[in-house]
């Protein structure tokens, strides 16, 4: 059991590398569209390559790819159950990030396959080296579905925490169809004269990411290991934390809304079981159902979403963790969880700068 605690971690760190490796081409605006669309569609084969690497890139992240022969070697001493988990998802990434390079986000259909793309396939990737690993049930790593909306429930909120920020910087991900019903451009939400408009767009939106939760809860009530429960549900609270503090916030479209330090802290702390999970999500889709107003045109949605919600996490379960950890071993499934969180906030950070640089 010691072996397989371990080679997961490792697999996970370079899963991690790879697609920050894939992902540092994706963003170098210093790459052709001629040259970079073949290397995203490609870059699943050099994992196999051991000589390959890329000397011309300017981005920050470099390294990654200057150094990708270390990186590859490490993959192709990984075990071949994930090896080929690692690949796939690679592949299926880099042709969704070429995909979207020179493609707006106009539908809701075509927000969730960007999403897809960006977060989903890493929770997809994620939960199936916990299968492989055995560390989870096969079940986790063959219901994609369920995978897919842990990466999504996060990579929305980000979006839509985000909106100032990538409109300052000339980015745009909320998906049209939505947002025109509101605005004649996105970038009008952010005038003081439209604020009430701007408002109303941003709690369909979230209304929109709150569909996930269900789905949060099913997967997240599977995973048996407390190391991986704590990587894959610290995020999700984090998530609904953000959501709640953005609901019919006029804020969102004035400057940064983010959760406080301490808050995050106890959300990492109380986040280890199920039911605790639960009631951290009951919690603030009550603090959103008190902040619906009544003539907001997506109220009825937003009251149907959280009555689903509620019926699966009514608190009355024990909120005490199921076994008793030592904080060491705590501190190394927090430091986990952390990593997951940043990963996938930088990397959709990133992905979302280049796809609106193709755009222009």
């Amino acid at each position: 059991m010691i072996v397989f605690s371990l080679l997961p971690r490792h697999a996970v760190c370079i899963f991690y590398l790879v697609l920050r490796a894939l992902d540092t081409i994706e963003d170098d605006m210093t790459i052709s569209l001629d040259v970079k669309v073949p290397m995203l569609h490609e870059f699943h084969s050099y994992l196999y390559q051991p000589e390959w690497k890329y000397m011309e890139s300017k981005e920050k992240d470099r390294q990654v790819l200057e150094d990708f022969p270390t990186i590859s070697m490490e993959f192709r001493n990984l075990s071949k159950v994930y090896q080929d988990v690692i690949s796939d998802i690679c592949h299926k990434m880099g042709v969704g990030m070429a995909e979207f390079l020179e493609k707006k986000v106009d539908s809701q259909h075509e927000w969730d396959k960007y999403c897809h793309y960006v977060a989903g396939l890493v929770g997809i990737g994620l939960s199936r080296l916990f299968s492989a690993s055995e560390l989870e049930d096969p079940v986790v790593g063959q219901d994609t579905e369920l995978a897919n909306s842990m990466g999504l429930f996060l990579q929305k909120t980000n979006i839509i925490r985000d909106y100032l920020e990538d409109q300052l910087e000339g980015r745009e991900f909320w998906p049209r169809e939505v947002w025109s019903r509101y605005a004649k451009k996105l970038s009008d939400l952010a005038k003081p004269e439209n604020i009430d408009m701007a408002v109303q767009c941003l709690n369909e939106l979230i209304t929109n990411a709150l569909h996930h939760v269900p789905d949060v809860l099913t997967y997240l009530s599977r995973l048996k290991n407390q190391s991986v429960f704590n990587f894959c549900a610290i995020p999700q609270v984090m998530a609904i934390a953000t959501l709640a503090a953005c609901y019919n916030n006029k804020q969102v479209f004035r400057g940064v809304v983010k959760i406080r330090k301490g808050q995050a802290v106890t959300l990492m702390m109380d986040a280890t079981n199920i039911q605790a999970v639960k009631a951290i999500m009951y919690q603030y889709v009550e603090e959103i159902y008190q902040k619906i107003p009544s003539t907001d045109p997506s109220s009825n949605k937003t009251q149907q979403v959280i009555a689903s919600i509620r019926a699966m996490s009514l608190p009355g379960g024990p909120m005490a963790s199921r076994h008793h950890y030592s904080p060491i071993y705590l501190s190394c499934a927090m430091l986990l969880a952390a990593l997951s969180w940043q990963y996938l906030s930088t990397i959709s950070k990133a992905t979302e700068e280049y796809v609106q640089a193709g755009e222009n």
